[in-house]
């Protein structure tokens, strides 16, 4: 699992340095301070590949390196660094064997994954099986279509894809499809599971069935569902079609599968209802111990957000002992601000507008633009000495009716002071 992570010249900042911690670490900050694109070094340093463009480094860098710790099989890896190659235009590997950190699974905000499996995609070779590096793809990665329709590389097909696999095992009543179902009952809404009702035809052009799922409002071909569902059925499908292959490569290699879980997700609250939002983080964490079907075990899960009904609901699990939060936020103290990576306390704040007034999002109000201006200029107008003519608190009076709602607590002190002015007060 990745332990330490520090960039020198690459990045959104000069320097940037992150101490993971061993079970949940959480991303905030405002868009652009680099969030995913920690996801994506991330990823690399895991699994020394690339899930999309590779990471450059800043025009201003004399000689931009990446640093990271990774824990192993056997306990934590010695520091490696990986010093930019200006005239390869790449990031040099460390050439030794790298420490192994289970299987990887990257979700990113577009819907696509990436997959690596230390079975099939780690450097050594088996050349009794007819195994070798040029053979082993670096790792697999999955568009949208890749993973509904199947994923091609070259002549080999490694996945059938979720509406071809769903189908079969359904049909066949495989463990496969048994342990889909549980986790998909995992991450649903509890008042609104989602189960698999009859594959069908859906299209005269097409020669396949497709999967359903019942629905409050009736059966629902998976093509057809809303983009919440398929994003997460499709975060379903993709942990069992990558614990499934792990175990059957680990078969042929005749060894035991691995039980360390790393994953990545980049934005889990993308296409998600506020009620799948608030558990859809706690509930990756229980799928991965119904996957592997041993609740003790606990993936690294590393997750980038917006969301803060994400945070709330990470309230009644959050352990300081294996958790972490950073927030990535702008300094100011030089002529120019950089971004630097703050490890925060995790506080519970109960309501979930107390989160956008956090550190988190920055707010000053959990209220609309108009409304925040509003309010902030009845708290001047409050603040005036001697005090404003009463014609001018009557405005301002009329601009908070305009925008406010009418339970919102700002009436209580505000009405008070309508009343005193009145009175002459």
């Amino acid at each position: 699992m990745l332990k330490y992570l520090q960039l020198t010249g690459v990045g959104p900042s000069p320097a940037m340095a992150i101490d993971f911690a061993d079970r949940l670490n959480v991303l905030t900050g405002d868009n652009g301070l680099g969030k995913s694109f920690l996801l994506d070094i991330a990823w690399w340093v895991l699994t020394r590949t690339w899930a999309g463009n590779p990471a450059l480094p800043r025009r201003d860098a004399q000689r931009p390196t990446i640093e990271y710790v990774i824990r192993g099989k056997t306990g934590d890896a010695e520091p490696a660094t990986s010093t930019y190659d200006v005239e390869a235009q790449s990031w040099p590997l460390v050439r030794k064997r790298p420490p192994m950190p289970g299987l990887v699974l990257y979700a990113r905000v577009d819907g696509s994954f990436s997959v690596w499996d230390p079975a099939r995609n780690y450097w050594k070779q088996a050349p009794t099986i007819g195994v070798t590096d040029a053979d082993r793809p670096p790792a697999y990665h999955f568009d949208d279509r890749a993973v509904w329709h199947g994923l091609t590389l070259g002549d080999r097909r490694p996945c059938e894809g979720l509406i071809r696999d769903w189908v079969s095992w359904q049909k066949g009543n495989d463990p496969e499809f048994q342990l889909l179902m549980k986790v998909l009952e995992v991450l649903s809404l509890p008042d609104e599971p989602l189960s698999a009702d009859a594959p069908t035809r859906v299209s005269i052009s097409d020669g396949y069935d497709v999967p359903t799922v019942r629905t409050q409002y009736g059966t629902v071909p998976l093509t057809h569902a809303s983009a919440g569902v398929r994003r997460i059925v499709g975060l379903a499908y993709l942990l069992v079609w990558a614990w499934r292959e792990h175990r059957l490569a680990s078969e042929l290699l005749k060894r035991p599968p691995e039980r360390r879980i790393v994953i990545l997700f980049d934005e889990p609250e993308t296409h998600l209802h506020p009620k799948w939002q608030r558990l859809i983080v706690p509930a990756i964490l229980r799928a991965v111990g119904v996957l592997v079907e041993d609740a003790s075990v606990q993936p690294q899960l590393v997750v980038a957000t917006h969301s803060p009904l994400v945070l709330a609901s990470l309230e009644p699990v959050f352990d300081a002992r294996t958790d972490a939060w950073f927030d990535l936020d702008l300094g100011h103290e030089g002529a120019t601000p950089e971004v630097e990576v703050r490890q925060r306390p995790f506080v519970r704040r109960g309501e979930v507008s107390a989160w956008l007034t956090s550190e988190a999002f920055g707010l000053r109000f959990a209220r609309s633009v108009e409304s925040e201006r509003a309010v902030e200029a009845a708290l001047a107008l409050r603040r005036q000495t001697p005090p404003p003519p009463l014609e001018e608190v009557e405005r301002v009076d009329r601009e908070l009716r305009a925008v406010l709602g009418e339970m919102d607590p700002f009436w209580v002190r505000w009405s008070a002071y309508v009343e005193r002015r009145k009175e002459g007060a």
